[in-house]
């Protein structure tokens, strides 16, 4: 990747991000443009991008609770909507094909279905830009979208495997055998220490994972996720996720970038892609359905159905596949990579507001709710305590223990995660699973004896929101927050947040504050 390539990506991106939208729309914005101004790319931008999409699935997999794949909501959700969706792309490729729609005319009924399932994908990389930057890839809807998405990428890698020239090796069944290197992955993760080596293992393990199943004639993105699976229990896969983050953006946009360098289009192409993102709604609006008729919350379905409202990279590759079978002409790969990108842009925007368009649209969206609760839908009661410490990770946790233990106060820890839950509530804290930005979960909480709400939260715009939905339910107490700069500090005050601490500021003088006695000892 030279200047130019660098240079066009940042400009771009610093522009889009000028405007509310992320950066990444800025990066497929560059990729159009340097191909437009006749910019040739080389095997250096494919090779980026794979790395990318090779972390962005490994750092899913250090997340990734297995077991949660097998419940209804998550597979009968996948199935059920990449179904309809299919079905209904078939009827509409008919349809248009009747009143002679350019490009439609020529398809049958086998090259419809593919283009049916190629669109029935979500993007795994845009979903989990958009939670992770919202800060929500531990939320209920994070878990629901990302459980979602891995049964999607696993479909799409057995289709690409059972559609390419290479068939995997009989012993590729020898991969089963793989938790027993889990001891071997643990051993390397856990003498890394914290520094440079720590990345560089991560990165070491997801190759390895990646190399192991293409020597089997597998997908390697499958290999780095399952590897990663193996090491999610480990206590290190938290900060080794983190360590990752920096490295796995600046690759993706390899991958951003190469998306618009897949073809330039017509005038024709560019209205059937416009056709296919009209579509976006449509199918946002199906999953959400879907998954409410499966009992889900309105709420967690309404943002699961918008992470995932977007065209997926796997679409280029199930086309990609028909076009070396015939059963597609070529202009599809250049259709369906526009509709791509114009998905990323429409989903990175809308979901931007996702949180207001429930609020704004709340009455309405409950009236698809069913009465029925699953078990991880259920509002716990934080019990009669005089604080609440909203978000258990170090800072939470440790303002927690300082309260209760220094200074006898009663609290309660809440948390969005609900595996800090249960591992919280097992060492004896009062902790409950909530998500902050929830109304409907402040609704249903007696505040009886409550004083103040701790807001331990890393993102300032979650306190923002939170703070929000406080003042909507009317709680009469103090609230707290944290903030890591001082334009976020003046945010959150402006905000009604009563007092906010900058704990990089801060930091001195707490370390002065406790080290302060040793002068007596001299």
């Amino acid at each position: 990747m030279d200047y130019l390539w660098i240079f066009i990506a940042f400009v771009c991106g610093f522009l889009f991000k000028q405007i509310n939208l992320p950066p990444l729309v800025g990066y497929l914005a560059a990729g159009f443009g340097l191909h437009a101004l006749g910019v040739e790319p080389d095997a250096s931008l494919q090779v980026l991008g794979d790395l990318g999409v090779t972390l962005l699935l490994f750092t899913i997999g250090l997340k990734l609770d297995i077991g949660s794949l097998f419940k209804t909501e998550i597979w009968a959700g996948t199935v059920g909507h990449m179904s309809v969706i299919a079905l209904l792309t078939v009827i509409n490729c008919a349809v248009l094909a009747a009143f002679g729609f350019i490009y439609f005319s020529d398809l049958d009924f086998s090259s419809a279905a593919l283009i049916g399932f190629a669109v029935s994908f979500s993007s795994t990389v845009i979903a989990v830009k958009v939670l992770e930057g919202n800060g929500e890839m531990r939320s209920r809807h994070g878990q629901v979208a990302i459980g979602i998405l891995i049964i999607q990428d696993i479909a799409a890698v057995i289709f690409v495997t059972l559609a390419s020239d290479i068939s995997p090796s009989w012993w590729a069944l020898t991969l089963l055998g793989l938790p027993l290197l889990r001891p071997v992955f643990n051993y390397l993760l856990e003498h890394c220490g914290h520094g440079e080596l720590l990345p560089l293992g991560g990165m070491f393990l997801a190759f390895t994972g990646g190399e192991l199943f293409e020597w089997f004639g597998l997908k390697a993105h499958l290999g780095a996720l399952v590897v990663a699976v193996l090491l999610s229990n480990h206590s290190k896969a938290a900060e080794l996720s983190k360590s990752l983050l920096s490295f796995k953006d600046i690759f993706l946009i390899g991958f951003f970038l190469s998306i618009g360098f897949t073809a330039l289009p017509t005038i024709n192409m560019l209205g059937v892609a416009l056709i296919m993102a009209i579509a976006l709604p449509i199918k946002a609006g199906l999953l959400f359905f879907w998954l409410t008729r499966l009992k889900l919350r309105a709420r967690t379905s309404f943002l699961a159905a918008l992470s995932l409202a977007n065209y997926s990279e796997f679409g280029l590759i199930v086309c990609s596949v028909g076009v070396a079978q015939g059963l597609l002409s070529k202009e599809w790969l250049v259709i369906m990579a526009l509709s791509v990108s114009l998905s990323f842009i429409f989903s990175s925007a809308i979901n931007t507001v996702s949180h207001s368009l429930y609020a704004r649209w709340i009455s309405s969206i409950r009236r698809f709710e069913k009465p029925e609760r699953l078990s991880d839908d259920m509002f716990d009661q934080p019990g009669n305590v005089a604080v609440l410490v909203v978000g258990m990770g170090r800072v939470g946790t440790g303002a927690y223990d300082t309260l209760k233990h220094d200074m006898k106060k009663t609290v309660c820890g809440i948390d969005m995660d609900r595996t800090r839950v249960v591992s919280l509530s097992e060492s004896g804290r009062n902790v409950i699973y909530g998500d902050a930005e929830d109304p409907d979960f402040w609704s249903n909480i007696m505040f009886d004896g409550v004083q103040l709400v701790m807001f331990a939260m890393p993102n300032y715009l979650d306190i923002q929101e939170a703070q929000k939905q406080l003042q909507h339910v009317g709680f009469g107490g103090r609230t707290a927050g944290v903030a890591r700069y001082e334009d976020e500090k003046e945010k959150l005050l402006a905000a009604g947040v009563d007092e906010v601490f900058n704990f990089y500021a801060g930091a001195g003088a707490g370390f002065a504050d406790e080290s302060v006695h040793l002068l007596g000892g001299r």
